[in-house]
């Protein structure tokens, strides 16, 4: 598992929201780049924002960030908006291609970043960055090399301070060894500061054990958020042979997220009803890969929010303990009583949410063996 800091850890117990949406949707002209887009992102997570080209990641960051502004519905950054001044300085965000001025050295970025940002900046944090990667202060940052560029661009963000860190596909175009690095340095900066991270990222399986929570969006809507531990124990892979093209009756009971067959065999991601039975075929928690793959390639899949990416009315707030969606549950929680499902009528002026998936499972899995 990935390492957890002291910050972090009290971030969690508080239960602050880093990020929530309600309705959240982005036009363009003709086209919804997002639409209908309702979540909650709980402070102190390293979330992984996954989906196909064009799914609308980018355009979330954006609206996150507050660097446009939504079509419909609303954003909220520890319960403000994005654009405001205050969470434009607790928000760092490192735009896809990591944009750097190519002609600046490395030490005048630095330089540059704390003249943008006094009264926030880290110098200590960035020179060690910088450092630590062995990145020439008299290099200019357009000769730098990829994996070089992305350092240089979390030491500018991590300097900042920042509450939240949005990264738009930061391990584009990377060798696995500077992937390797990055992961590292994010990891441990993360734990350090209890910074709350969403990286964009289409390389699956450089996510297991890096993330612990999860937000997939598909056709500009979400489709599938919440713990990590809890969204992969809520499925089950499933191997065996089948007749006549069908899956077995015990099978195909459970809700079919996608099946693969080759032969008489199949392969086939289900979410969980209750126990899968025992039979000849084999049953297991699926990879974090796995589970992406199966809903990547299953766009009409049911979508599932778990209770803790619940959006939380306003009436429930600051009352832990009534559901696993409240914050202030602890994580795997046990359940609220029967029918506490709170009320909407909290959300003045917000678009009314989807309701979450019922009867989802809360297993626990284990975690995979850290990148750093």
């Amino acid at each position: 598992m990935r390492p957890v800091g002291t910050d972090e850890v009290a971030g969690r117990a508080s239960g602050r929201t880093a990020v929530e949406a309600i309705g959240l949707g982005r036009r363009h002209r003709r086209r919804w780049a997002l639409r209908d887009c309702t979540f909650r992102l709980p402070a102190g997570r390293i979330c992984a924002l996954v989906g196909p080209g064009g799914a609308g990641k980018s355009t979330l960051l954006s609206l996150v960030s507050g660097l446009t502004r939504p079509s419909e519905g609303a954003v909220r950054i520890g319960g403000e908006g994005p654009a405001g001044a205050a969470v434009r300085a607790r928000t760092a965000h490192v735009a896809q291609g990591k944009p750097l001025y190519p002609r600046l050295t490395v030490a005048e970025t630095l330089r540059m970043g704390r003249a943008l940002n006094p009264g926030r900046w880290n110098g200590a944090c960035a020179e060690r960055i910088v450092r630590e990667g062995r990145l020439p202060l008299d290099a200019r940052a357009g000769t730098l090399s990829g994996g070089q560029r992305a350092r240089l661009g979390l030491a500018l963000a991590f300097a900042r301070s920042p509450e939240l860190l949005l990264l738009d596909e930061p391990l584009a175009g990377l060798d696995p060894i500077a992937r390797y690095r990055f992961t590292a340095l994010l990891l441990a900066q993360a734990a350090e500061h209890g910074t709350t991270v969403v990286l964009s990222s289409d390389l699956l399986a450089e996510l297991d054990g890096v993330c612990d929570y999860l937000l997939v969006l598909g056709g500009g809507r979400v489709r599938l958020a919440g713990e990590v531990d809890d969204v992969i124990g809520a499925h089950a892979l499933v191997m065996g042979a089948h007749r006549d093209g069908a899956l077995p009756p015990a099978i195909a009971a459970h809700t079919v997220v996608e099946t693969q067959t080759s032969g008489r065999h199949f392969t086939t991601v289900v979410r969980r009803k209750g126990t899968v039975a025992a039979g000849p075929w084999e049953t297991a928690d699926p990879s974090l890969e796995e589970l992406l793959l199966a809903y990547l390639r299953a766009p009409d899949a049911p979508a599932l929010i778990a209770p803790s990416a619940e959006p939380v009315p306003a009436r429930w707030r600051r009352r832990p303990g009534n559901n696993p969606g409240i914050p202030g549950m602890p994580r795997n929680g046990p359940p609220g009583p029967a029918g506490s499902t709170g009320g909407w009528s909290g959300w003045s002026g917000w678009n009314s949410p989807p309701g979450g998936a019922a009867g989802t499972r809360h297993d626990h899995h284990s975690g995979k063996g850290a990148a750093a």
